[in-house]
């Protein structure tokens, strides 16, 4: 499967499927906010894709959007090439194994979730591990459900893809299709990096939103507050709109991690009390500057492309070791190009930025 990395018609638009895409045939299993939002981006793009989900108005819905949701999820996987797992954390490793028993070997196996540890854990419990490949988009929104599916939601979004030695083949027509169809920026991690990499960029964030909210909820000035609530306030609490349960889940998935992270934060926040509390002006501006440094470098950000080709069948360490490179550095792919005999990957690297030119 060749990746079309360039053209398009914009985020919004139809994506560019290439010569085989059209052939490839995909099933989403379990269709709220991003499984929904997925499967319509692939029935835009032209693929052949069915869905399925537990809740029987939610398949109505699906239906009505004219893709194909059996009642059965073995039917809706049966003879797929791809299958994308979207249901809820703790339903993942369960729904692995019945999808796993319902597909060939040829089939690719991924999910969506926020964290990536333990459904890998299960994958290779399972014998999954060659052709299961743990994924996790960054993209999402303060709404739930299959009536807030949006096909542009994921298009152009950073999508976690974790290789492992035993299934980079799976690895690189996943990230091909993914490229193809959705124009993501591909970060390879393993499991364990992506998940504590997630604590402090999404896991973290969501209990400080959360923190930040429920105080002014708290608060005997609770409709004073939010009279005056601005940019500040309310970027700073976006994600805590989002779905309690789903939060708990993402939090009590990744637990240890989060709990390292928070603590970071907790000590990042007690330097600023302590200055402040000491009306300590120059270490409050230090500490303040931290912030605005790594700020800057996320806004700022500019990438340098190279190309690494690797032969298709032999030196799977090497293919590995510089994917996960890649993805620690900060980087990502935006290519996969497939060839008989070898594979080409398009990588972005992030170059320095220079805080004194942060404005």
């Amino acid at each position: 499967m060749a990746a079309v990395t360039d053209g398009g018609t914009g985020r919004d638009g139809p994506a560019t499927v290439g010569p085989a895409g059209p052939g490839v045939r995909v099933a989403v299993v379990g269709t709220g906010l991003i499984g929904g939002s997925l499967l319509l981006r692939l029935r835009d793009g032209g693929l052949d894709v069915t869905g399925w989900d537990p809740d029987p108005t939610t398949r109505g819905h699906v239906r009505g959007w004219g893709v194909p949701c059996p009642d059965a999820v073995q039917e809706a996987v049966a003879g797929r090439d791809v299958v994308f797992l979207c249901g809820p954390l703790p339903t993942l490793p369960g729904m692995l194994a019945r999808v796993g028993a319902a597909t060939g070997e040829h089939c690719v196996l991924t999910d969506v979730g926020s964290t990536k540890a333990e459904v890998a854990a299960a994958a290779s419990a399972q014998g999954l591990g060659h052709r299961f490949v743990p994924g996790h988009p960054m993209a999402g929104a303060d709404r739930a459900g299959s009536a807030a599916a949006d096909p542009g939601l994921l298009v152009g979004a950073a999508w976690v893809l974790c290789p492992g030695p035993a299934g980079l083949a799976a690895f690189r027509r996943l990230a091909a299709l993914l490229i193809e169809v959705f124009r993501v920026r591909v970060v390879p991690m393993s499991a364990p990096e992506h998940d504590a990499v997630a604590a402090l960029s999404s896991h973290v964030p969501h209990l400080l939103a959360g923190a930040l909210a429920g105080a002014v909820q708290r608060s005997e000035l609770r409709d004073a507050v939010l009279s005056l609530a601005a940019g500040s306030f309310t970027d700073g609490t976006r994600v805590a709109g989002g779905p309690p349960q789903r939060t708990a889940n993402m939090l009590l998935g990744n637990r240890g991690r989060v709990l390292a992270g928070l603590a970071d934060a907790r000590a990042m926040l007690d330097e600023l009390a302590d200055a402040l509390r000491a009306g300590d002006a120059a270490t409050l501006t230090a500490r303040l500057a931290e912030g605005r440094t790594a700020r800057a470098a996320l806004v700022q950000r500019t990438f340098a492309a190279h190309q690494r080709e690797f032969p298709a069948g032999t030196d799977h360490a090497g293919e590995l070791a510089y994917l996960r490179q890649l993805g620690a550095a900060g980087g990502h792919l935006t290519g996969c190009r497939l060839t008989a005999g070898a594979v080409t990957y398009t990588g972005q690297l992030p170059q320095t930025v220079d805080p004194a030119r942060s404005g």
